[in-house]
């Protein structure tokens, strides 16, 4: 019995291994617009991954909760930091001004401080200086967890070795799936962007080789992106 030949992009078979024994580090599946890449993304987010991404040439509004995407623990970063800095700052002013235990070395003392009889300890006094470090903490805190959350600085991020994602500043959406991910399989991972509408897939290598633009191409599709629509 001979095997009948199909044009069904869908039928096609998957990606094949990277080459030159290198780790591939996703799969990634083009999509023709918002429509598409929105019911694509909601469709992964039931079937359970987790590490995959998607990327548009512009916001997409509602893609947060099409992904299933928990909001931030950004502001909490901020307000611990901030809360450190305010406690911080209580205990600064305290120590210097207010209170001191004899035998410390000299840098170590504090510097009681009495004016006409008044509390060496008056909180109202030093709110200025408890605002400005809960200020101060919560402002680095902020930064540092946006660095961290975001995973920066990466000085080099593998979907950048395919020619084809370049695409997604222009006119090109993308579903990015990590090869991390508990859910990916080889063949069945490909298979699923297929099923979900994707128009083209690749598997995105860690580095490229020499000579090859670090992506290899589903047999029936190109690597080379095609010509911008915008030119």
């Amino acid at each position: 019995m001979q095997n009948q030949h199909t044009d069904n992009p869908n039928d096609a078979a998957p990606p094949p291994p990277p080459p030159g024994g290198q780790r591939a580090f996703a799969v990634i599946g083009q999509f023709t617009d918002v429509d598409a890449v929105m019911d694509a993304a909601e469709k992964l987010r039931d079937a359970g991954f987790s590490q995959w991404d998607v990327h548009s040439p512009f916001p997409i509004h509602g893609i947060n909760r099409a992904m299933g995407l928990r909001p931030t623990i950004l502001p909490w970063i901020a307000l611990v930091h901030g809360v450190i800095g305010a406690l911080l700052g209580l205990v600064l002013v305290w120590w210097t001004n207010a209170w001191t235990f004899t035998g410390l070395p000299a840098p170590l003392q504090g510097y009681p401080f009495l004016v006409s009889g008044k509390p060496l300890f008056s909180l109202p006094a030093n709110i200025p200086i408890i605002f400005e470090l809960a200020v101060l903490f919560a402002a680095i805190g902020t930064v540092l967890g946006m660095f961290g959350l975001n995973k920066l600085p990466m000085l080099h991020n593998p979907l950048f070795n395919s020619e084809r994602f370049r695409r997604v500043t222009t006119d090109g959406f993308f579903i990015v799936i990590e090869v991390d991910d508990p859910n990916y399989d080889p063949q069945q991972t490909p298979q699923l962007l297929r099923d979900l509408g994707a128009t083209d897939i690749e598997t995105v290598t860690d580095a490229p080789a020499p000579g090859s633009p670090g992506t290899s191409a589903t047999p029936g599709t190109s690597a080379t992106p095609p010509p911008d629509a915008t030119g």
